[in-house]
Order: structure tokens, then sequence, then C-alpha cells
């Protein structure tokens, strides 16, 4: 049996009539741009975020760039970032005309390391920095992190586009940051039905800015009192996550079972799973497979022949890639971050994901390790 690494087509009973309901309504009554479907999801999403303020834009990507200058952060100045992560938090950085500082993983949790963080802060004096919550969790030292931060008065921005429906020590992982980012890329735990993302905040000020920012600078309807451009959250794009908003309890649950299901089961084959740190309630965005570099392409192979989908989130350390070297002016480690991106894996995880699909991904690992024993 096949099993897809992801299938965005799994909707409960009832959801496609709805959205058809949802869809007639905003047609009937042209709720496009912004309305009264943008305020409401973005008054849930910050009451579910546990923030003052959720602020919709049009993807995540456009997210991080309105922290980042909404936080003043410009040209020449510098921003440290997790050597492991998706581009976006990288090009975001260079598109609001600052350098780039990489910092290392720690290997425990796949997350930014606390020590060469600091290393990198006393070194290179930056302007804000970005804390990447990867895979569906966060640092087990994030409050260390936010600590250190706030003592140094140093903004920082924490990148959530992986980790909606995450908990940290009982509350959302969003709870306790200064500014927080979120995409709502399709892929994601919770995704819209094109791209989206959103600012979280407890910051008044902050907030209007933001807000601001994104929409063309504007202090009334044709005044404009910053430099902004177009990121607006379309009324389709907000609808559709409101009305997922419903189903995502049952989701998080189906998404949470199945990563339970591979680390009990994957382990006693020798697969080296990674869970999150505790204190945190995973949204199970990914499950992490690690596995020796020499080792992961006969893995590979065999879940191909296997027709068993499968990721490798990510396969290239951000002070790697190729577009990377005239905006990077340090990078504190990376064998760590190279080392993930050459040995990572990360098996089929979605919501509705059956027991019988699990059950073909986990006999597809047992027979590429009996392969390679």
């Amino acid at each position: 049996m096949a099993v897809p690494f992801i299938d965005l087509r799994r909707f409960e009973e009832d959801f496609l009539d709805r959205w058809a309901g949802r869809c007639a309504d905003i047609a009937a009554n042209t709720r496009f741009v912004g309305g009264p479907d943008v305020a409401g999801f973005e008054a849930r999403l910050a009451a579910d975020g546990g923030t003052a303020h959720a602020i919709g834009c049009a993807n995540g990507t456009d997210a991080i760039q309105l922290a980042l200058r909404a936080l003043g952060v410009g040209e020449g100045d510098v921003v440290i970032i997790p050597d492991a992560t998706f581009w976006a938090t990288f090009e975001a950085v260079v598109n609001v005309g600052a350098k780039v500082v990489t910092v290392d993983i720690d290997p425990d949790d796949l997350q930014m390391d606390l020590a060469a963080f600091r290393d990198a802060v006393d070194r290179y004096e930056p302007a804000a920095a970005i804390l990447v919550h990867l895979y569906g969790w966060g640092s087990a030292r994030l409050e260390e992190f936010r600590a250190l931060c706030a003592e140094r008065e140093l903004p920082l921005i924490e990148d959530g586009a992986q980790t909606w429906g995450t908990t940290w020590n009982g509350r959302s992982i969003y709870a306790g940051a200064h500014v927080s980012t979120v995409s709502f890329y399709p892929a994601k735990v919770l995704g819209a039905c094109g791209d989206a993302g959103a600012v979280l905040c407890n910051d008044d000020a902050l907030a209007l800015r933001i807000r601001r920012l994104g929409n063309h600078g504007r202090t009334d309807h044709y005044e404009h009192g910053l430099i902004g451009w177009n990121s607006r959250l379309g009324g389709h794009e907000a609808a559709w996550l409101d009305l997922s908003m419903d189903y995502l309890d049952a989701r998080l649950g189906s998404r949470r079972a199945a990563a339970a299901a591979y680390r009990a089961r994957l382990a006693p084959l020798g697969v080296r799973t990674v869970a999150p740190p505790e204190g945190y309630v995973e949204n199970a965005y990914l499950a992490v497979t690690l596995h020796e570099p020499e080792d992961r392409p006969a893995v590979e192979a065999v879940l191909r022949e296997r027709e068993i989908g499968f990721g490798v989130v990510y396969p290239g350390a951000m002070s790697r890639q190729a577009a990377a070297p005239p905006f990077l002016i340090g990078r504190i480690g990376g064998e760590q971050a190279d080392l993930l991106a050459r040995g990572v894996l990360n098996p089929p995880l979605f919501a509705g994901i059956t027991e019988a699909e699990i059950d073909e991904v986990v006999d597809a690992f047992a027979a590429a390790l009996a392969v390679g024993a």
C-alpha cells in the first residue's frame, strides 16, 4: 500500500459542505479582503495563542519581515538565527536590509544552542534575534532564551511557523513570547487554502505598527505614516482557517497519536526517534528520525520502492546555502546543523493517517534496516 508523506484531502465528513456555505456567504457579500471574517479569525487566533493581538498577513515569510520591521531592524543591522531552519528565516532578515549570524543547534532537542547563542550575542551585538521552534516543539531552554534577551534588551522574535497547537508548561508556546510569527501554508497543522500568516504579540503599540506596515503603512485610508507594503490576509483564507479551528483538537489528537506510534514502534527496530523536551505537548507537525548520513540513502531507497512518502526537513544548513555568503557575517558552530541535515528523515504524518498506513511505514523501515544489517 502506498502512503503519502502528507495528504491534505482527509476532510471531516461535513467540512466541505460547511466550507461551500462559507464561500457562498463571502461571495454574496464581497468580503474578499479584510472585514468580519478576518477580524473574527484574528480574535480567535489571539485567544487560542494566549496573546493580546494577532495580526493576519499574506504569508509566514511576511510575518517575520513585519516583526523585524516593526522592531526597527533595517539596513546595517545584525540578526541572529539558528543554522537549522527554513530559508524564509534567513531570507526575511536579508529582505529588511540586515545581515545574518547563524548559530548551531543543540543535538538533543534540535533547537538553537543556548551557549552558542550567548556567544553570538556577545560577539556581534545584534539588533534582534530569531528563535525558531522546529518540528512542532521548542527549545528545552526556552525560558532561558527569553530571560537572556530581556536582560540584554535584545528583541527576540519567535518563529512559530511549525508550532500552532504546541503547548509549553501548559500554555500556548506563543503566550510568553515578546513577538512571534505563524505560517498557515496549507501543509501546516493549521493550514489555509492558500498562503497566509500572522504575527502575535501583547504590546499594543507594536501590534498597531505591525498592522500598519502590512497595509501600506496606512495611518488612515489615504494617509501613510510608514513605508509598508501589501501583506493583507484575504477573506477566504481567514474563513478556511476559522472553520479549520473547529476541527483542530481532533486533528491534533490524530497527529499526536501517530507521532507516538512511530516512537514506540521504530525505537525497538534501532531507529533513533526524537521526542519533544519535557514540558512540551507537541503538535506533531513532523515525526523525526535520525540516521547516520551514510545509512540514510538505503532507507530512502526502500521507502521509494514501497511508495512510502518521506521528507528531509531540512536538507541543508542555512550557512551552507548558495545564496547565503554575501549576507552572512558570522557562523557560530554549525557542525550539528550539518549533521542533522545529512541524517534527518521524516516519515508520513498528517491528520487522518490510519493504523494500516502506519503499519506500512514501520514495515518499510524494518525492511530497510534488515537490508543494511
